[in-house]
């Protein structure tokens, strides 16, 4: 691990004897205890949004009823647990360590901007949770108008956002401080991806904030008495589309690094695994616009464009299945493996750390195909409103994310809490594993299926005055049911696997595994020009956002008074 010392400008710095021991080993006690808070919170939220999402599952199922008033609280209650607690506290406990693991140690006012902002975060949760609670914020995650929630809900999505910015600038700070002290080099692979997830991630929460600081709070809090609809959904799916990709990169950054150094290998080709971080950061945000195909109020031209602006997201997905599965042919080929398929008898199969993971990669495999189908005006029109959409998001995030960050909380926890990973605690990871995997094709593939059928989201279970169609659903909601039970006992293991190898699992040295380049893998230094990578970025987003949200404003329609339907 190369050592950066701290900037010679700071001089209050001082490091103690276990500092600089724990930096020796690879973990920096303060930096450790960062990522240790943020992966508490993040399987706490887990937990929590697991139950909620057992309450959704059995209710879609018909075994118990949720009254509508209750049925929307849960189903907000459970998108921002899992989709804004979950995903985004594990991202940046895990990029952080990272950062500190490849970059010799986090710098104190880095630390400190992170704590800062892992302060507002709580503390805006903590706002946005009271609403909820009170069943004055029964918006779900999109938080769509004209239904409206109480402000003290958009305040604390502010505040969110904000804690956002600061661990974005943190990191910023870090990466920079390091390429001044390493002139010339390549910033080490892990942190060129946090590098990209935290440009991605502060240029699309951008839109976000704009809508809730300018126009959702104001009207929230009677200052105005209409809202721009279709402005505002335009500016959340903006941030809603590149907020999952950040959850993908973030997967993606374990699959070409650490999954490698697991099975024995070494990195794809490094030229092309920075080409794909750069590509997914330039033309991520403009995929929001698929999002909004069937929505009123777009011109025809502007869908057709962004449509391929969707589509090409897929370029750097297909670069990834092709780079990931020639890693492993190549591997098992120098461990004597043969013919077509023989790749697959020499991966590690028993290893959690391996195993979910490679679940993920193949999960992803439909959940891509989807997201095609979703992007083309034609298909869409037959699913948009349909439980195909949810069954989608499960797939993506239930699946190819969690499943990773599933993987990655088997050897990342162990090695911030210097504890070890045990042969009882990896088979026990494999059950959990192989528990979630059932639990989520039951449910996903039930949504997928009664999605094509015409079951609508969004709503709770109803048969529609025992309609012939609505009846033909029941055996779907049925498998729904069972996977969210599935789903629910397999995170119940995974929250304690989890808190098992950060307090009470046996002490000891768990390895970062990185996994090292190709012998004679040469990268142009043209990959580190972050400045023109960002500026292709905002010219990407200006050719695809400028005329539509200018056509919004300029010819905007009368607007939407607040609405609340609980």
């Amino acid at each position: 691990m190369a050592t950066v010392p701290h900037s010679l400008n700071d001089k209050s710095v001082t490091r103690s004897f276990k500092e600089k021991t724990g930096k020796m080993l690879g973990v920096n006690p303060q930096d450790a205890k960062f990522t240790k808070t943020y992966m508490f919170v993040a399987f706490a939220a887990l937990l929590l949004g697991g139950i909620l999402g057992l309450l959704q599952g059995l209710n879609r199922a018909g075994f118990m009823e949720l009254s509508p008033q209750h049925y929307y609280q849960v189903l907000t209650a459970h998108g921002l647990l899992l989709v804004v607690v979950f995903s985004g506290f594990f991202c940046i406990g895990y990029f952080y360590a990272a950062m500190s693991h490849t970059l010799g140690g986090l710098l104190p006012k880095v630390r400190k901007m992170a704590w800062t902002g892992f302060a507002l975060k709580i503390a805006g949760f903590v706002l946005a949770v009271i609403p909820i609670l009170m069943n004055q914020a029964s918006v779900m995650y999109t938080f769509y108008p004209p239904m409206a929630a109480s402000p003290v809900y958009y305040i604390g999505l502010a505040l969110i956002v904000v804690g956002i910015w600061l661990c974005c600038f943190g990191a910023f700070i870090q990466v920079a401080n390091w390429r001044k002290q390493n002139p010339g080099k390549h910033v080490p692979i892990l942190s060129f991806f946090a590098t990209g997830v935290f440009v991605l991630l502060f240029f699309g929460s951008v839109p976000v904030a704009i809508e809730v600081l300018v126009l959702v709070l104001p009207w929230s809090l009677g200052w105005v008495d209409t809202i721009n609809v279709m402005l505002s959904r335009t500016l959340f799916w903006a941030f809603g589309h590149t907020y999952v990709n950040i959850w993908y990169m973030t997967a993606v950054s374990a699959w070409y690094v650490v999954i490698p150094k697991l099975i024995g290998g070494r990195r794809w080709n490094d030229t092309l695994t920075r080409v794909v971080v750069i590509a997914l950061v330039i033309m991520n945000i403009t995929g929001g616009f698929h999002h909004q195909i069937i929505d009123p109020g777009i011109e025809e031209p502007i869908k057709f464009m962004h449509v391929f602006m969707s589509l090409a997201i897929g370029f750097p997905s297909l670069m990834t299945a092709y780079a990931m599965f020639a890693v492993f042919e190549r591997t098992s080929r120098r461990q004597g493996g043969k013919g077509l398929l023989g790749w697959y008898k020499k991966m590690p199969w028993g290893d959690v750390r391996f195993l979910a993971p490679m679940i993920a990669m193949i999960g992803f495999i439909p959940a891509g195909a989807g997201g095609i189908a979703q992007s083309t005006n034609q298909l869409d029109q037959v699913v948009h409103n349909s439980l195909w959409i949810t069954g989608h998001f499960h797939l993506t995030l239930g699946i190819s994310v969690a499943l990773t960050f599933f993987g990655i909380s088997y050897w990342l926890i162990p090695h911030v809490s210097k504890r070890v990973l045990t042969r009882k605690m990896n088979r026990f990871g494999v059950v959990q594993t192989i528990l979630w995997t059932v639990g989520m094709i039951f449910m996903s593939g039930a949504m997928h299926t009664v999605g094509l059928f015409g079951s609508p989201r969004r709503t709770a279970f109803t048969t529609y005055f025992d309609n012939a169609t609505a009846l033909s659903w029941n055996p779907y909601m049925t498998l729904i049911g069972l996977g969210a039970i599935l789903l629910v006992i397999a995170a119940v293991m995974q929250v304690y696997a989890a808190f098992n190898l950060m307090f009470f699992a046996p002490k000891g040295e768990e390895e970062f595994p990185i996994a090292e380049a190709e012998v004679g893998d040469v990268t142009g230094y043209w990959t580190e020009r972050w400045g023109l990578w960002v500026a292709l970025l905002i010219i990407v987003v200006a050719m695809a956002y400028v005329i539509p949200l200018t056509d919004m404003i300029v010819n905007a329609p009368p607007g939407s008074p607040p609405f609340k339907t609980w």
